[in-house]
């Protein structure tokens, strides 16, 4: 019997889940929650098999931050991201945070079925854009050497955003350039930095002069 915790903000969705999943003879579904904050609760209480986990919730913490406090409190229990987000921003950092999975809401119910049964055996489980995108990435990696192939898997605008703090401009500066919020600035940074694996400011510095970054005017 496979458990499971859904995660979701809508009370429908987590209904029609339940319903849906509790019709399988192999699953169990054994708790919901509605934010961040109830799911790592009710996940220590419940030792879940397989967490279904969306991705916006906006009270609290969101679907990838719990996600990564699950998987350091809990490691052995498997996240399936379901998300309506078909962006590789967010499939790239949920699978560096150790999601084991990433599908979409838009998605068939047998193809959840599935995932859920794949991540339950210790497998992973991406929908067919999501394991193209990873296929390209490691693909320009092999083609272009990996530090080439780590810069080239940032977005443009983290791109752009990582060329401005090297040289010095505060996120407040950057939000007001770009016309973003400081908080989507740091959300881009965080980002960048974790692709990249850099620690701190020093790092991300010498990362940008090496790639020539620094010559850019602002």
């Amino acid at each position: 019997m496979i458990r499971i915790l859904l995660v979701d903000d809508h009370a429908v969705v987590r209904s029609g889940l339940a319903m849906l999943l509790g019709a399988k003879a192999d699953m169990e579904v054994v708790g919901e929650a509605a934010d961040g904050e109830e799911a790592i609760k009710k996940a220590e209480l419940l030792v879940p098999d397989v967490v279904l986990m969306d991705l916006s919730m906006p009270h609290g913490k969101d679907g990838l931050s719990t996600t990564a406090e699950l998987k350091k409190r809990l490691p052995d229990i498997a996240v399936l991201i379901l998300t309506m987000h078909d962006d590789e921003e967010y499939l790239f950092r949920a699978i560096h945070l150790g999601a084991s999975g990433y599908l979409l809401k838009s998605s068939p119910h047998e193809e959840m079925i599935s995932a859920i049964r794949h991540v339950a055996a210790g497998d992973a489980y991406l929908h067919p854009t999501a394991t193209k995108r990873l296929m390209g990435e490691y693909l320009d990696k092999l083609k272009h050497g990996s530090d080439h192939g780590t810069y080239e898997s940032l977005s443009e605008r983290e791109k752009e955003i990582l060329a401005k703090v090297a040289q010095g401009y505060t996120n407040k500066d950057i939000a007001e350039q770009l016309v973003i919020s400081v908080k989507t600035v740091e959300s881009h940074k965080s980002n960048l930095m974790d692709k990249l694996n850099l620690k701190t400011r020093p790092d991300l510095v010498k990362f940008a002069m090496k790639k020539g970054l620094l010559n850019f005017e602002a």
